[in-house]
């Protein structure tokens, strides 16, 4: 009987569920259909759904779903509900659910959910609000919903275990610093886990001899170097709002800006909640901040095709800080880099941002095939530098849903 596996991502506004299965143990997850729910906190809701030749896509919903739990619901019922998933007739049929978590501390792997874990994921949540606190509210909900599942959290953070002590290192208090848990812990090691697995195997490599300069980029963005398959440093820091600026994430700004942005830096945000608690700077810098608040638009790919000079000035404030942490990861991995890598939704679809980031970093001996850029080749990982030039340049289809699954596959302590 094939194990059923939901790999669930919680987003701010939106919910995804993807749907897995697989016979046994160390076999590649397949994937069986992907359900999703977006824009709660700017309703309607829409829907979108994909199994095979079924397509659902941004359908408007009627109900009521503004939070996370809500939307679980309905994607359950859903998924349920759909004849042409054979393999989900009934909820006892789902044996795995595999929830992505932004924060997990000092969790150096992936962790099965039980009232002791679940309680400890709460008191992370204070570190990363915005972040955490949507998951848990989805853990909760398949507790109640699915009570004979296997719940297993995988952390973002998870991936950066292995950075030294002197990059994940804060130079304030160390006691402080040890009390209240602050240091950098890097984010988005989900999809770097699955980018070094993938860019690994398409150039013939063992992960252990792979060392790389990755571009997550999205409405989130982040960069890190990967040296012999683990990370050695991660612009995301104590949060994922250190680093790169995002859509609505200021990123990396002087610390003090923000009490000369607000006398009220200190006090609790009108969005925060019972679950959910965040200051107005946190509020100003990770929602009101960004490419955003520089053109009133969170759309990249419009910014990027338009002269308007907001949309250029933002364009060039994204290529200068990228263009940075290349620089400083190529130095910190000694100059042995097998290939630069883009990533995330703006990496993959963005050929201009991906030729403008090359062309400035031509001086590191990267060379970018502009036909190639232009139309990538439809692959998990498609070659877009000149060839016979090294470091490659790489586009690679990062997926987390995937990543998640397969991990649960080929993990003993959770698949059994």
């Amino acid at each position: 009987m094939p194990q059923v596996i939901l790999s669930i991502n919680a987003g701010s506004s939106s919910v995804k569920i993807s749907v897995f299965k697989a016979e046994q143990i160390g076999q590649r997850p397949t994937e069986l259909a992907v359900a999703e729910l977006a824009g709660l906190t700017s309703p309607p809701a829409t829907f979108s759904y994909s199994r095979g030749s079924e397509k659902v896509k941004k359908k408007k919903l009627n109900d009521d779903i503004k939070d996370q739990e809500r939307a679980f619901q309905f994607l359950l019922d859903y998924l349920v509900n759909d004849k042409g998933l054979s393999d989900i007739t009934e909820r006892d049929h789902i044996t795995h659910a595999c929830h992505r978590v932004v924060h997990g501390g000092s969790y150096p792997d992936a962790h099965i959910i039980d009232p002791d874990t679940y309680h400890h994921f709460e008191e992370l949540t204070d570190l990363a609000p915005l972040h955490n606190a949507g998951a848990l509210s989805i853990v909760r909900a398949c507790a109640k919903e699915l009570p004979k599942t296997r719940n297993i959290a995988y952390f973002d953070s998870s991936f950066h275990a292995t950075m030294p002590e002197c990059i994940r290192t804060y130079p304030i208090d160390p006691e402080v610093a040890k009390t209240n848990k602050l240091r950098k812990y890097g984010f988005h090691g989900i999809s770097y886990s699955f980018i070094t697995r993938a860019v690994a195997e398409y150039l013939g490599k063992n992960q252990q001899n792979t060392s790389l300069i990755a571009l997550h980029l999205g409405s989130g963005a982040s960069a890190c170097a990967i040296r012999n398959g683990c990370s050695l440093d991660n612009s995301m820091g104590l949060t994922p709002l250190e680093g790169l600026p995002g859509a609505t994430r200021s990123g990396s700004v002087d610390p003090s800006l923000v009490f000369h942005y607000t006398h009220d830096a200190g006090k609790p945000s009108p969005y925060s909640s019972k679950d959910m608690h965040i200051s107005t700077a946190e509020d100003i810098l990770n929602k009101r901040s960004g490419w955003k608040a520089l053109t009133g638009t969170a759309d990249f790919g419009q910014i990027a095709s338009s002269d308007d000079p907001k949309c250029r000035l933002a364009f060039d404030i994204l290529v200068d800080r990228i263009v940075g942490y290349i620089g400083t990861y190529f130095v910190s991995l000694e100059g042995n880099v097998d290939a630069l890598v883009f990533a995330g939704g703006i990496g993959e679809k963005s050929a201009l941002l991906r030729a403008t980031i090359t062309q400035k970093c031509r001086c590191l001996g990267f060379y970018m095939d502009v036909t190639k850029n232009d139309s990538p080749a439809n692959e998990v990982v498609a070659d877009v530098g000149e060839q016979g030039h090294n470091p490659r340049i790489l586009i690679c289809r990062t997926d987390e849903q995937y990543e998640m699954a397969r991990q649960c596959v080929t993990n003993p302590k959770v698949w059994n």
